[in-house]
């Protein structure tokens, strides 16, 4: 069985929002496509929650790291 790959990277918009992850692979992932492989356990040490708002986010599991700590990539 592959391992699980894991998020290594973060692409940010101009109101510094993430929208897009790069992969221990290499692979760039959208927000919801991140989302989609997240939820069908392709992606390690990342969860999807809902918020009191309803609203659905990424984040990571593990409690050494957090998104804020991802270098950002171009």
């Amino acid at each position: 069985m592959n391992e699980q790959e894991t998020f290594v990277a973060v692409q940010k918009n101009h109101e510094g929002a993430i929208i897009n992850f790069k992969t221990s692979t290499g692979r760039v992932l959208s927000y919801r496509k991140a989302m989609m492989e997240i939820e069908n356990g392709l992606i390690a040490d990342a969860s999807v929650f809902r918020d009191e708002t309803g609203e659905c986010s990424i984040r990571i599991t593990s409690s050494d790291r957090s998104m804020a700590e991802l270098p950002l990539f171009f």
